[in-house]
This record gives C-alpha cells, structure tokens and sequence, in this order.
C-alpha cells in the first residue's frame, strides 16, 4: 500500500468554491461512495471565524449548484454539522479511475482539500497522478510506503489511539488549561521552573483551585493511559507483546 497526502484544488468541488469565498473550513467526519448514483454523502463539521461567517457560508454551501443534498443538523456559536450529498468531482472520478482510495479524513479551507489517498501499486499511482495533473492543480506533501508489520501495528493500535483522545475530551477546559501551562511552563520537571504559586498568578486564582484544577486533570488522563496501556499490552490478544 501507498498513501499518500494531497492538497488539492478542485475547480468542481461545492466545498472548496465555498472556503475561497468565505471564512469556513469543513472537516469530514463520515463519507460514503455510491458507485451507483456516482455521488458522495458526507457528515461535516463546519467551523467559521465567528457565527456570521458561518451562516454566510453555509448559505453559499446549499446554494451551490454542485450540492445534491443539504441539511444542517445541529449548530452552535461558530460550528454546525451539516449532511451533504454531491456528485462526483472530476478528481475524484480520475483518482477511482486509476484505482486510487481514500484513506482518511479530509479537511478544506481557503480554496484547497487535504486528501489521504492510497494506492495499491506504484503503477497505479504514477498513471492517476499524470492524469490528475492535466486538469487539478495539487500538491504531493507526503508519501508513506508502509510495510504490512506496521500496517497491523497500526491497526491494532487505533483503539488506544482512540481511548487518549476520549480522555482528552473528557478534560473541562479550565482542566486542559491548566494541564497544558503546567506542561509548558515546567511545573513536571525536576527541578521545577514553575510552582502553583506561579500558577495561580498565571489563571488569578488560589493555589488550591489551581491544585484542585491539576489533580483533577491528572486523573482523568492517568486512567486513560492506564485503559490505554491495557489495550496496548492485553495477554489475551494473541498479537500482544505481552510476556
């Protein structure tokens, strides 16, 4: 497998006309190919430079004639989730074509589509690039060839990729924050370059609301690692390096 990452202008794309006109970037939560009707259904989330500027480009979006299917399903401040249905791009017919695949999530803003595409061979790869260069202006910013060893690695490791992500989701912000100036500023190291004096004085609190603030931090990250270890290191799985 080859996977590569693009960015990509696509002069037929309802998504990328939308971010070169207005201050919004759209990040894919869940696509789907229908090779029947030759369109792609996608779930987005939606973020603008304040709620304006995202209601003026979710306006610009649904109106776009490239849009088959619109609804907007929930929208807060500056971020909305939206479900989009759009017929299949010119790239994205030549990137299937040449038997090219999406890899990973993609990410518009300011007129131009990160994509993650593999490829099953360098042939295939070489022939949909030169297609795609005809009629695309794209740039190639990554190229990875991994080795099946590291694809399964890979794999078997999503789920504890997945469990310190939720932990960092369950983080209040006060909690990131604090977690992160006491990361930054050097409050973990020894000696110390930070106390909870300083702190304090950094958030304008009491020292014992910005320790409550850190231990309550720490523990819900400890137990995440702690969930991710285990998954990373579980006897039963018969690919564990567990001894």
């Amino acid at each position: 497998m080859i996977d590569i990452t693009m960015d990509m202008e696509q002069y037929d794309c309802p998504f990328i006309d939308t971010t070169a006109d207005h201050d919004v970037a759209f990040s894919a939560v869940q696509w789907e190919f229908d090779t029947a009707t030759e369109s792609l259904e996608t779930r987005m989330v939606v973020e603008g430079e304040d709620r304006h500027d995202l209601a003026d480009g979710l306006v610009a979006l649904r109106d776009h004639d490239g849009m088959a299917e619109y609804e907007l399903l929930r929208k807060t401040g500056g971020v909305a989730q939206i479900r989009t249905v759009i017929h299949e791009t010119a790239a994205m017919e030549t990137i299937r074509d040449g038997g090219g695949y999406i890899t990973g999530p993609f990410y518009i803003e300011d007129g131009s589509e990160l994509w993650h595409v593999g490829f099953d061979d360098r042939g295939d790869e070489d022939g949909t690039l030169a297609a795609l260069d005809r009629r695309n202006e794209f740039d190639v910013i990554e190229r990875e060839e991994p080795q099946l060893p590291e694809l399964q690695q890979f794999v078997q490791n999503a789920g504890a990729a997945m469990t310190l992500v939720e932990g960092c989701q369950d983080l209040s912000p006060v909690e990131r924050q604090t977690l992160e100036a006491a990361a930054t500023e050097g409050y973990f190291e020894s000696p110390r370059s930070a106390t909870l004096g300083t702190l304090a004085d950094k958030f304008d609190v009491s020292k014992p609301a910005v320790s409550k603030n850190l231990r309550r931090g720490q523990r819900k990250m400890l137990q995440r690692v702690v969930d991710a270890l285990e998954e990373l290191d579980d006897p039963s799985d018969p690919g564990s390096n567990h001894e």
